[in-house]
């Protein structure tokens, strides 16, 4: 049974070759061609320096369309709704985004590859056709621990992000026998992709040693460090052996990064096995700086995968000027207010909100386009270059 498993990568694959729109041979650049390195190595800081200097300054957001609750009813079949992702992506392009952070599951491999994989393969043109290259996270240890393919739920009123699940799932993460599904996801998606110049980057893991204690944490498996540990280091061996022309991360967001000694195992995994080094930060502008600058000293790009939450202080005014000052790629939470419910702060998870917060703790624009906060719009488009017509 596990051979299978293992196999089916190479078979989607196979099959995709003949169908796909821009043949890998055709997307890879001349640049990635002359820093490729030995297959299973981590970039060398010059290599990805070298490549952080061939990007524009990165400025995006955490993106999942407005009708979407999580990452599985924004990919699956039934929900996937390009028309609105090309509508909302027009809005990202007129302030001057150039990237997203976008979230996978390997539920949606296990459910349809062929599928998914054209889905991604649709979602890609419409961020080419809007100039922008988005970083792909393939696991996620926020939230619900017990994702379902299929019809999702309903929204929670007043309730952040009150259907966003994680990705592997409890069940699998605590049972190694179902690894291999796991790498074969990864093996597909990545493999499919790895020479693809419209993909910008790889998020291996988001926010890996989470155990949402304020929220799911009595849900949570009791060892989930431990576990999530021991995968982690796994799944960077996985993408490293498909060996992506992009490069590939994931972030650290917790403690302090003054001293190497300060990391945990998991934080030690992140930090030595990332090409780029990625973060995140929620809180005001000065600490904003403080976290970047002790960072900087792995002489590797900086790129801050979250950050924005207006209830704590975190705002694009206090942070994002400091990153660009900083050359820091920044992707802010939230894009387009919807299903997702992050306008809600997360102590909306210890008390009730019964109608919309007088302060957007995420989303920048309403679901008709117009803006949260003017000022806030202009900013981004002074900061990203973008023209104002008098």
């Amino acid at each position: 049974m596990m051979k299978k498993i293992l196999i089916l990568p190479l078979v989607v694959l196979l099959a995709f070759n003949c169908q796909q729109k821009k043949p890998a041979e055709e997307t890879q650049s001349t640049e990635v061609e002359v820093i490729t390195e030995e297959k299973g190595t981590r970039w060398t800081i010059e290599k990805a320096n070298n490549w952080y200097e061939n990007q524009p300054w990165l400025a995006g957001c955490n993106y999942v369309p407005f009708n979407a609750i999580n990452q599985l009813e924004m990919w699956q079949e039934a929900t996937f709704d390009p028309e609105t992702i090309d509508k909302e992506l027009g809005w990202a392009e007129e302030i001057g985004f150039n990237t997203l952070r976008v979230y996978l599951h390997d539920k949606l491999w296990e459910q349809d590859a062929k599928g998914f994989l054209n889905r991604m393969d649709k979602f890609l043109e419409i961020c080419q056709s809007h100039g922008i290259r988005p970083m792909f996270v393939l696991f996620d240890s926020c939230w619900d621990p017990f994702p379902k393919l299929g019809e999702q739920r309903a929204p929670q009123q007043g309730l952040h992000n009150s259907g966003w699940v994680q990705n592997p799932g409890a069940e699998i993460l605590q049972d190694p026998t179902q690894y291999p599904k796991l790498e074969a996801y990864v093996e597909g998606v990545v493999g499919y992709f790895k020479n693809d110049d419209r993909v910008l980057a790889w998020d291996v893991w988001n926010e890996p040693d989470n155990t949402n204690d304020s929220s799911y944490g009595d849900k949570e498996p009791k060892n989930k460090h431990e576990l999530v540990e021991n995968l982690l280091a796994q799944v960077f061996t996985w993408v490293r052996n498909v060996n992506p022309s992009q490069p590939i991360t994931s972030g650290i967001w917790r403690g302090d990064w003054s001293k190497d000694e300060n990391f945990s195992p998991i934080q030690k995994i992140q930090v030595e096995n990332s090409d780029i080094i990625s973060f995140h930060n929620y809180n005001d502008g000065a600490d904003f700086e403080k976290q970047l600058k002790s960072i900087q000293r792995f002489n590797r790009p900086l790129v801050c995968t979250e950050y924005m939450s207006r209830g704590n202080k975190s705002t694009f005014e206090g942070s994002m000027p400091i990153a660009k000052e900083n050359n820091v790629g920044v992707y802010n939470w939230g894009f387009v207010a919807g299903k997702s419910n992050t306008i809600y702060p997360w102590d909306s998870w210890q008390k009730a909100y019964d109608s919309e917060p007088p302060l957007w703790f995420h989303d920048i624009f309403k679901p008709d386009g117009s803006p949260y906060k003017a000022e806030e719009i202009e900013l981004i488009k002074s900061l990203t270059g973008v023209t104002t017509a008098n």
